[in-house]
């Protein structure tokens, strides 16, 4: 799979828009990171404007350590 250049620069400059305008969330995930293991829960709620409410969670797996190790590693 080829990465196109474009696409890339694009992803970058929407990353530095996306933590320039939210800048506690790469912390808070640095932070969270370490403290993860296997058998750990993530789990994810929205709030709608209108108050309705979405959660979803997951329970981390070694497979899914060594994905984020991996995507670590690319930077």
């Amino acid at each position: 799979m080829a990465i196109n250049p474009m696409k890339l620069a694009q992803m970058k400059s929407r990353l530095d828009l996306f933590t320039s305008q939210h800048p506690r969330v790469f912390p808070f995930l640095q932070a969270a990171g370490s403290r993860i293991t296997v058998g750990s829960v993530i789990e994810v709620k929205i709030t709608a404007p209108d108050g309705s409410e979405m959660i979803s969670n997951i329970k981390v797996t070694q497979d899914d350590l060594e994905t984020v190790s991996m995507l670590k590693d690319m930077r």
